[in-house]
């Protein structure tokens, strides 16, 4: 009972576990490949709409995961949160997948509670929300065992001390861990209320060049403190803190370098007047030796 159920299981991506596999091993299928480094790497950025449009690059970045021995524990951050908004948090229990169910890192994430404020979601009693659950099946999948310290950050400079103190307690734990924020980048269109430039072609051409590539540079440069503040300018990241977060936690685990995987938008799945821009960047360390 003590379970959090798959809401979106179904309807945002496969509701069967062959089915996911299916469709992870097909997302697999293509031309995305890990960086070619000697070094771990620690954590990523994944987008989170449905998997139809966007699952082919977060699996890819959460495959190229890589720890020695392999990660104990995923702090997984995301969530639609403004500046004011409360940090939300998991403690106990675990969360469904369609490919079996993934247990909730409870000591690291008590460990947390006791410092920091949160409010305490539970199997039972939590929001819905898309920004985690649609990167669950893909942990499931490339780490059967893996825990996971799914919480939600809002774009403030107090979320980018619970990301790094969220590290230091897992490596006092002795927990190989990795980190992944989830965010998706420009809504542009009548569905969002965001038209700056228009409808059609040059609109597309806009947001690829213009607004999210502005947004991804930011991660690609690990500038956490420029997406807080980019955050309250533009419309091209819809969870900066937990974008924030997750450059913090990276640098934390040694990540030096940010890299680019792979970039798409709605539009090139299924070409319309509203769209929304998906990356997928990892972050990686140096060769330790």
């Amino acid at each position: 009972m003590n379970v959090r159920r798959a809401d979106l299981a179904g309807s945002w991506y496969p509701g069967q576990g062959s089915d996911c596999m299916k469709a992870i091993e097909e997302f697999m299928d293509t031309a995305v490949s890990c960086p070619d480094i000697q070094g771990d790497i620690v954590g990523g950025i994944v987008p989170h709409a449905g998997w139809v449009f966007s699952g082919r690059m977060a699996c890819n970045v959460i495959k190229c995961l890589r720890v020695h021995g392999g990660p104990d524990t995923c702090i997984i951050m995301g969530r639609h949160l403004h500046e004011g908004g409360a940090n939300f948090i998991m403690t106990d229990g675990r969360w469904d997948t369609p490919l079996g169910e993934l247990a909730i890192d409870s000591d690291l994430a008590n460990e947390l509670l006791r410092e920091f404020s949160f409010t305490i979601e539970t199997p039972s009693r939590y929001d819905d929300d898309n920004t985690i659950e649609v990167q669950l099946p893909f942990l499931k999948y490339f780490f059967p065992d893996i825990m996971i310290v799914p919480m939600g950050l809002p774009a403030r400079s107090a979320s980018l001390k619970i990301a790094k103190r969220a590290v230091e307690i897992s490596r006092q734990m002795g927990r190989k861990t990795v980190v992944v924020g989830s965010t998706d980048l420009t809504h542009y269109g009548y569905n969002y209320g965001y038209m700056p430039r228009g409808a059609g072609e040059e609109a597309v051409k806009w947001v690829t060049t213009v607004s999210d590539k502005q947004a991804i540079d930011l991660m690609v440069n690990m500038d956490e403190h420029a997406v807080l503040d980019a955050s309250f300018k533009g419309h091209n990241m819809c969870c900066p803190g937990a974008v924030a977060a997750a450059i913090v936690a990276a640098k934390e685990l040694g990540a030096v370098k940010a890299e680019q995987l792979v970039y798409g938008t709605s539009y090139d799945v299924r070409p319309d007047s509203s769209f929304v821009g998906y990356v997928g960047i990892v972050f990686e360390c140096a060769y330790s030796g």
